[in-house]
Order: structure tokens, then sequence, then C-alpha cells
């Protein structure tokens, strides 16, 4: 049971690590990305080749996955997306759609349908187990490595988000461009910077994430639906709510696969379903939250 929840929670932080930037341009940017799984398989393709073409250490691999990943993003926000910002919601969901599927018939012709496999450093491939018997914790180490990376990113983005003056322009920039732009707010480079760091962290999530989820040109498409649910439930006026609702759904995910395996994701979806009926504008909404 113990190592359950602890694989939950690992896969919980996963996907909020994937999922976060698509929290932050939906609720801070208002601009719906569903784009941004392609920015994380950009990520875990990077590390693939990193490692197995230049035989570079895991490690420095990940922030490379970031820098690609948000370079892409940048050059795509300044050239692609930032016209799109004051279209109808609609139009931009099916303009990043139509990137979703671009990304993966490149990367198709690119480097092929075949899953992609990462070997990872030693130190990371053991388990240590506490406890006997039913209450035994299974810790695998790379997903111990998981959860560790991902807390320290949560705590660096909370931190970045409420007490940095970069925080305080993307939220006034969010709140009123044009009054943001009278007080020397250059609104173009805080979105710039947002996007960027989002796409980022999706890289750094499809790297960590390669070796636990796969990793296929289909990425972006079976993931999709993940992220989504993720900033569903939790909202997107905090970072907090993303976290707590990627743990929920990671949890009752690995719980669900194990103890009624026959049902298989539908539990998550049934979750996602009882929640938004019960709480539409998400679970972790502040009082006076979009």
């Amino acid at each position: 049971m113990l190592t359950i929840l602890f694989d939950g929670i690992a896969y919980g932080m996963l996907l909020f690590i994937l999922a976060v930037g698509l929290s932050v341009t939906m609720g801070l940017m208002n601009f719906i990305n569903l784009a941004h799984g392609a920015f994380a398989m950009v990520g875990g393709y990077t590390t693939v080749l990193l490692m197995q073409r230049f035989e570079l250490a895991f490690l420095l691999c990940l922030p490379a996955a970031f820098l690609v990943s948000a370079l892409l993003g940048a050059l795509l926000e300044r050239t692609l997306y930032r016209p799109m910002y004051q279209k109808p919601h609609l139009d931009q969901v099916l303009f990043s759609i139509g990137l979703t599927f671009m990304a993966v018939a490149c990367m198709d012709f690119l480097m092929g349908s075949s899953q992609q496999i990462i070997q990872l450093p030693e130190w990371l491939k053991g388990r240590t187990e506490i406890g006997e018997g039913r209450w035994t914790l299974g810790m695998g180490h790379y997903r111990l490595f998981i959860i560790l990376i991902c807390a320290a990113l949560t705590l660096g983005l909370q931190y970045i988000l409420a007490r940095t003056r970069f925080g305080s322009r993307l939220r006034a920039s969010v709140d009123d461009q044009r009054v943001a732009a009278g007080l020397g707010i250059n609104v173009n480079v805080v979105f710039l910077s947002t996007f960027a760091a989002g796409s980022g962290l999706a890289g750094l999530g499809g790297a960590l994430g390669a070796e636990v989820l796969g990793l296929d040109p289909t990425f972006p498409l079976k993931f999709m639906i993940y992220f989504l649910i993720v900033v569903a439930v939790g909202g997107t006026t905090s970072i907090t709510g993303p976290l707590l609702a990627a743990l929920l759904l990671g949890v009752a995910d690995v719980a669900g696969k194990y103890y009624i395996p026959v049902l298989g994701a539908f539990i998550v979806y049934t979750l996602m379903i009882v929640i938004l009926i019960w709480r539409p504008q998400g679970l972790f909404v502040r009082q006076g939250g979009k």
C-alpha cells in the first residue's frame, strides 16, 4: 500500500512538472496551448539524442532538455503564438492542435515511430525497501529522484511568482497590458520569458518522464488529456492547485491500475467528471479566482 502511494506521488509530481507550463499560459496569459505536450516531447528526444549520439551524462541532459525546449518556445512565441493572443479561444485551440499534429509528423519522420529507450545511471536503477509485510515501502531510486527534483522546482516556481519582481510584473501584465506598459513594463518580454519558461519546464518533464511514461512521436497526443485534467481539476489561479490535482490524479491512477486493472485509466476520467460536476471552476481555485 505504501509503495503504491509512493509511486502515485512520483507519477503525480511528474504530471505536475509536465502540466505546470500549460497552467501558467492558461491561467496567467489566458492562452490555450494544446501543443504543450510537443515541447515535452522535444525535451525527451533531446535527452535521447544527447545520451545515445553524444554519450552525455543523464544529469547534464536535463538542463539541456530545458534549454532546448525553452529556446524553441521563445522562437515560436515570437513568431507564431504572439499574434494569437487576442484571438478567440476556439482559434487558439485549433491553431495549437494543428501544431501538435505537425510536431508528431515531424518527429515521426526524423526519429521514426519506435519507442525510445533511455539508459539511466546505475545509481538511479536501484530500489530501497523499508518495513515488512503489507506496510513495506518500496522506493525506486529514480522515482525518489523525480520527487526531489519536482519538489525543488515547485518551491522555486512558487517563490518566483509570489515574491520576485518578475512575478509582480507578470501579474500586472496579465491584469492590464496597457497600464503595465504605461508603468514601464515590457509586456512582450514578460510574456516571452513566461512562455519560454513554461516550455522549458515541459521539456524537463519530458526528459524526466521518458523512462517512466515512454517516448515516441505520439507522446503529445497520448498525454494531452492528462495535462488538461491537471489544469481543469487544479484550476489556473495558483501553482498549488495544479500540484495538488496532479498528486490526486497520480495516486488515483496508480492505485486504480493496481487494484482494478480491468478499468485502467477509466477511474481517472470518472474522478475528473465527478470533481468538475461538483466544482466546475476547479477543485483548488481560491475564492474569487478565475
